[in-house]
C-alpha cells in the first residue's frame, strides 16, 4: 500500500468518437515500449472486458478498468496506485469518445475526461482522418480548448492515405500550434477482427504476438518515440488506502473461466486475492466441475451462445455444477447467467438444454441489444445494498421463469428498469456484471 502522494509519467490515449484506432495504437506503443525495456502499465476507462485482456498481454501486467461512474474514488485511487506500482510509464486507453458519457454530475459521466481532470493525466488525442485533411485541425482545436484543465499534448493521425494527405493536415494543425506527435497510414492488416461485443478476444488470437510485434514495428517508424517520451510530463496520483470492489462469497471460490467463460473483472479478482481469498479456475467447456472444497462458485460472463451445444454435451461440468449448487452459493452474470437456465437457444435457433439451476431460459436466436450503466439494489437483503455495474448483451429472455429476481434495476442515471435476474435460495444469477458496491 502507498500512504503517499506519489507521482508517474503517464498519458491517456483519447479520440473523438469509438473506432478511430485507439486500442490499435495503444497496444502498439505499450509493445514497442516494453521492447525498449520500460515497465509501462496500462488501463481502460469504462467497463470494457476486452481491450484490458490485449493490454495485459502486450505489457505482461494486469491492466485495470478504471470507471468513473461505477467505481467510489477510493477504489479508483487504489487502482491507480496498483496499477503504476514499480512502473517506469502509464498510458491509458480511453473509452467511445473522450467526452462520451452519461449525463450525471462532474467527475462521475463514466468518460475518459473525467480521469483526465481529476488526476491531471495529459491527453494524446488519436484522430482518423479518413475522408478529411485541413477539416480536422477544428476538431483537435476544440478538444485542446474545450477545458482549459485538460492538459492536451498533441495529436497522431490515423488512417493517412498517402503524403500529401498528412502534409495538408499537418499544415492546419501546425497553423493553430497543435503538435502532431506522429501519422499511422492507412493499413488494412491494422485491423483485429470482431464479433458482436466487440473484438474477438486475445487468448483466441493465434497469431497475437505476431501481431502485437508488427503494430510496434509501426509505432517506431512512423512516431519519434524518443521526442513523445521527452514531451510526457508526471501527473500525481493520491495515497492508497486499500478498498475491494465486492465482498467475496467464502474464503474459497470456484470461479469458470474459458474462451466461453472470460468476463470477469481484474479489479474483482485482485481485490479477492488481496483479502486472502483463494481462487480456483476450472473450465465448463472442458467438462470441468467446480472444485468441490470451494464455498462458492461464480459463472463470469463471456460468448456460451457461441459454445452452447459443448457446453450442453459437457454432461460432467453440470451434473459437478447441480451437486454443487445443492449445498453452496452460485452466482451467474450476463453469459454466466444464460447458462444457469432451462436452455439457450443459438443462433440457429436449435435448443440447447443448460443447468436448470434457475427457471428461465435465454435465446440468441433473434439478437437485441441491452446496453448502459446499472443500479442494482439486491432483493433479500435486510439492509439498502446496491451494485453498481453495466449491461452489455445481445441475448433475451425467451422464458423469463418463476424465480423471485435477484435485482431491481435503475439506469445509470436512477431512472428505474424494473426487476432482473433469478434468485433461488443461495443460486443468484442476471444480465448485468458487477463492478462496485455503491458507496
Amino acid at each position: 500500500m502507498n500512504n503517499h502522494l506519489h507521482s508517474i509519467k503517464g498519458f491517456m490515449i483519447a479520440a473523438p468518437k469509438s473506432a478511430s484506432g485507439k486500442t490499435t495504437i495503444t497496444l502498439g506503443l505499450l509493445t514497442a515500449l516494453r521492447h525498449r525495456n520500460i515497465n509501462v502499465r496500462a488501463a481502460k476507462s469504462g467497463p470494457d472486458y476486452i481491450d484490458p485482456a490485449f493490454h495485459a498481454i502486450a505489457t505482461q501486467n494486469t491492466s485495470f478498468n478504471l470507471d468513473s461512474w461505477a467505481m467510489p474514488f477510493p477504489l479508483l485511487d487504489h487502482l491507480l496506485n496498483s496499477s503504476t506500482e514499480n512502473a517506469d510509464l502509464f498510458i491509458i486507453e480511453s473509452s467511445m469518445g473522450f467526452f462520451d458519457g452519461i449525463e450525471n454530475e462532474e467527475g462521475k459521466k463514466g468518460c475518459g475526461a473525467d480521469l483526465a481532470l481529476r488526476y491531471n493525466i495529459p491527453i494524446i488525442l488519436v484522430l482518423d482522418i479518413t475522408g478529411q485533411a485541413q477539416s480536422a485541425a477544428a476538431i483537435a482545436y476544440g478538444f485542446a480548448h474545450i477545458n482549459p484543465k485538460i492538459q492536451f499534448l498533441g495529436v497522431i493521425l490515423n488512417n493517412v492515405a498517402s503524403p500529401r494527405h498528412y502534409h495538408n493536415t499537418k499544415a492546419a494543425l501546425n497553423r493553430i500550434n497543435i503538435p502532431v506527435l506522429g501519422s499511422i497510414p492507412r493499413n488494412l492488416k491494422l485491423h483485429l477482427p470482431t464479433r458482436h461485443l466487440g473484438l474477438i478476444q486475445a487468448e483466441e488470437h493465434k497469431d497475437l504476438d505476431n501481431h502485437l510485434n508488427f503494430l510496434a514495428d509501426l509505432i517506431e517508424e512512423n512516431i519519434d518515440l524518443d521526442h513523445l517520451l521527452s514531451r510526457i510530463p508526471q501527473f500525481s496520483i493520491p495515497p492508497d488506502h486499500t478498498t475491494i470492489a465486492l465482498p467475496p462469497l467464502g474464503q474459497r471460490i470456484a470461479v469458470a473461466r474459458d474462451i466461453a467463460f472470460s468476463f470477469i473483472y481484474p479489479h474483482i479478482l485482485d481485490g479477492w486475492y488481496r483479502q486472502g481469498i483463494s481462487i480456483h479456475f476450472f473450465s465448463p467447456i472442458n467438462n470441468e466441475i467446480p472444485p468441490k472444497n470451494c464455498d462458492s462458485c461464480w459463472l463470469p460472463g463471456g460468448y456460451p451462445e457461441l459454445y452452447a451445444e459443448q457446453i450442453a454435451n459437457a454432461d460432467q461440468f453440470l451434473l459437478g455444477l447441480q451437486t454443487f449448487a445443492k449445498t453452496k452459493p452460485v452466482h451467474g452474470e450476463c453469459g454466466g447467467y444464460m447458462i444457469m437456465g432451462k436452455s439457450l437457444i443459438d443462433k440457429n435457433g436449435q435448443v440447447h438444454r443448460m443447468s436448470g439451476l434457475l427457471s428461465h431460459s435465454c435465446s440468441y436466436a433473434k439478437p437485441k441489444i441491452h446496453l448502459g450503466y446499472r443500479i442494482a439494489k439486491l432483493s433479500n437483503h435486510d439492509r439498502d445494498l446496491s451494485i453498481y455495474g453495466h449491461e452489455f448483451h445481445y441475448a433475451t429472455l425467451s422464458d423469463s421463469g418463476n424465480d423471485q429476481p435477484y435485482a431491481y434495476l435503475s439506469d445509470g442515471t436512477g431512472n428505474y428498469l424494473g426487476p432482473e435476474g433469478g434468485r433461488r435460495n443461495q443460486i443468484t444469477g442476471c444480465f448485468f456484471h458487477s463492478i462496485a458496491l455503491k458507496s
